[in-house]
């Protein structure tokens, strides 16, 4: 799995795509949708779909596609790569930064995971039809009441049959196929962190990233930056992070200053400067200089 093109800037999300099959222009084609990483409080969460001429899908079962939950990651590995290099296979992967998850969920207009995760989906069937694949049928693992999302989608694409089901990825082999792609390109793109933020963090002991995990419990306490908080490795939005930040994190009230200031009031300034001291040069935060922000003594 290529994620280079992802990799340029990880706090921005990003669509990956295979080569299209000249026989998904010309047959009837089905597309089955699945995600990984919904979950974790770590990383990134990755929608796939993967597709193929309906004819072939007994072809696709022999291969042995599954959920990619009750796989190993030897045998995932594997399936990727037979499903990579079958030319009647066509797929597509959604790479949603955990930075835009915490962006779209802390913004002031509220967006939920499921409304990220209906999005991916949408995008992932639209960008199929864009690439020209001839698609009929369309198979997705459910995300909140399946009924409302099978019809949400079947309005959408109004010429496509779309099937919504739990234990999609147990049930139709597209999907399975979907989930694989899914499983594989996260744990990529996990191995393969780089850190903005700090070069000497490492995203290799952080256990599985789910919140219930002791030992990424442990590596969310080890990073926090008491100032800046967590790296964009780490989804603000969950409760887990949340409740860290507010019990280590150095507190900031923000107050109305014409409506509190009493003429005794210390500058702001004051705090960053020092009259009559040398100031040793000291390494600042990759945050201000990233941003190219500098230090101001006069307004």
């Amino acid at each position: 799995m290529e994620i280079s093109e992802y990799e340029i800037d990880n706090s921005k999300s990003c669509v990956l795509t295979s080569s299209t099959p000249t026989e998904s222009k010309k047959e009837p084609c089905c597309l089955g949708i699945d995600e990984a990483g919904r979950g974790p409080v770590l990383g990134a969460m990755v929608y796939s779909a993967c597709y193929y001429p309906i004819s072939h899908s007994d072809k696709i079962k022999e291969l042995g596609v599954a959920d990619s939950k009750v796989l190993t990651e030897e045998i995932r590995d594997e399936l990727f790569e037979r499903l990579n290099h079958d030319h009647s296979i066509g797929w597509l992967v959604e790479i949603i930064s955990p930075n835009e998850i915490s962006n779209k969920m802390l913004g002031r207009t509220k967006y939920s995971l499921n409304a990220l995760s209906h999005d991916a989906a949408i995008n992932l069937i639209r960008q199929a039809i864009q690439k020209g694949v001839n698609l009929t049928e369309v198979y997705v693992d459910t995300v909140g009441i399946a009924e409302n999302y099978q019809k949400k989608l079947s309005e959408l694409f109004p010429n496509i049959t779309v099937t919504v089901t739990p234990k999609a990825d147990a049930l139709f082999p597209c999907v399975s196929a979907a989930s694989i792609i899914a499983k594989v390109t996260r744990d990529k793109v996990l191995s393969n962190w780089k850190f903005a933020e700090d070069k000497s963090l490492s995203s290799s002991d952080y256990g599985c990233g789910y919140p219930s995990d002791p030992v990424t419990q442990k590596w969310l306490t080890s990073n926090l930056d008491k100032i800046f908080g967590y790296p964009q490795f780490v989804r603000f939005s969950w409760s887990t992070c949340q409740k860290i930040l507010e019990e280590s994190a150095v507190r900031v009230h923000w107050e109305d200053d014409e409506e509190f200031d009493n003429g005794n009031t210390v500058s702001l300034l004051s705090f960053f400067t020092q009259k009559g001291i040398t100031q040793k040069a000291v390494k600042r935060h990759n945050f201000l200089e990233s941003r190219k922000l500098k230090q101001v003594t006069k307004l």
